[in-house]
């Protein structure tokens, strides 16, 4: 096995489609986009000969808590299932060596990772036999998903759907006072930030910044694979969502609702329009982006927005959790920070 950088976007994006498991968060524009947002990117490609096996995309994040590498939902492997343990492994110990290089170039205190790879004993065992510690906060990507498959007919999505969700979507329709406006227009995200400012004002949580937003959405657009979808009561927005389209994938990534209409259940609308709008544009699988068992940590911050998106139909994805390889002695400080971080926000 070799590794080495891609620079070819249509051979990253190819090579990507024939990967079960993924999401935008490898995709070539996603590099574009941390780019964008100052970030220093690596792309690289794992061959097994002239065959390419596996493709990873790394950032460089300078943050408070130190310098460190990243990889959100990579490395993304070929027929990941057909792959055994020691070839898994071998894809993994020959980017470590890489990565290491280049964390000591960049001064990292440290390499995280967020694999899509399925949460199995022998999965979890290669990333501890490689030096990986569970890592105190997820990579500001989930761990596990609720995924829809959408091949089927509006009809049979609606029948499949929790009764009570069902009902608010038909009840939705017919208020002629909510409106769903659609729009691709970098104008628009003023509004949706507006909404979402409102929304983390009352939860008390951070939310991403203007630009963040802006230019993921802007990144995105450029090859039509990003929409805002608003749900309007009257005059005012009172829902609204950020959508990507990619690689025959819906994704529900960014959304916000005013709580004073939550009588009318405008988000319940947004989302079925944008489970439409996949199916429209060609996607065969929406991902409602995050998930928690409810059940089980009903206290979870996300366990009431997973009632939600269950309501829709679907299945549980669950994928290894988030792991650190420390590389400096100053990684305890770094770890001691975000796990206290992690017990304020009840995650």
């Amino acid at each position: 096995m070799k590794i080495k950088e891609i620079e070819n976007k249509e051979l990253w994006e190819n090579f990507l489609l024939k990967v079960e498991e993924r999401t935008f968060l490898q995709s070539w524009n996603w590099g574009e986009f941390q780019k964008r947002m100052g970030n220093k990117i690596f792309r690289f490609g794992i061959f097994e000969g002239d065959k390419l096996i596996a493709v990873t995309l790394v950032v460089k994040v300078i943050s408070r808590r130190g310098v460190f590498l990243l990889i959100q939902h990579g490395p993304a492997v070929e027929n990941q299932k057909s792959k055994i343990e020691s070839q898994k492994y071998m894809i993994l110990e020959i980017l470590l060596k890489k990565l290491k290089e280049i964390a000591k170039e960049e001064k990292a205190r440290f390499i995280r990772i967020a694999p899509l790879w399925e949460r199995n004993e022998e999965n979890i065992k290669i990333f501890k036999e490689l030096g990986f510690i569970r890592a105190p906060m997820h990579a500001s990507a989930y761990e596990s998903t609720w995924k829809l498959d959408i091949r089927h007919s509006e009809e049979k999505l609606l029948k499949d759907m929790r009764k009570t969700t069902r009902y608010l979507i038909r009840r939705s329709l017919k208020n002629k006072d909510i409106q769903i406006l659609k729009s691709e227009n970098l104008k628009d995200v003023e509004i949706y930030q507006k909404l979402t400012k409102k929304v983390a004002e009352r939860q008390r949580f951070v939310p991403f910044s203007f630009d963040f937003i802006k230019n993921e959405f802007d990144v995105f657009l450029k090859n039509r694979q990003a929409l805002l979808i608003f749900g309007k009561y009257k005059e005012e927005i009172a829902a609204g969502s950020l959508i990507i389209f990619w690689s025959g994938i819906g994704f529900y990534h960014q959304a916000a609702s005013l709580k004073k209409y939550s009588k009318f259940s405008i988000p319940y609308l947004v989302q079925w329009e944008a489970i439409k709008e996949a199916k429209r544009r060609g996607c065969l699988l929406y991902d409602f982006w995050g998930y928690v068992d409810p059940f089980k940590n009903p206290r979870h911050p996300w366990a009431g927005p997973t009632l939600f998106k269950m309501g829709f139909g679907g299945y549980k994805k669950e994928y290894v959790e988030t792991y650190d390889l420390p590389l400096s002695p100053f990684y305890c400080l770094t770890y001691l920070f975000e796990r206290i971080r992690r017990i304020k926000r009840g995650l």
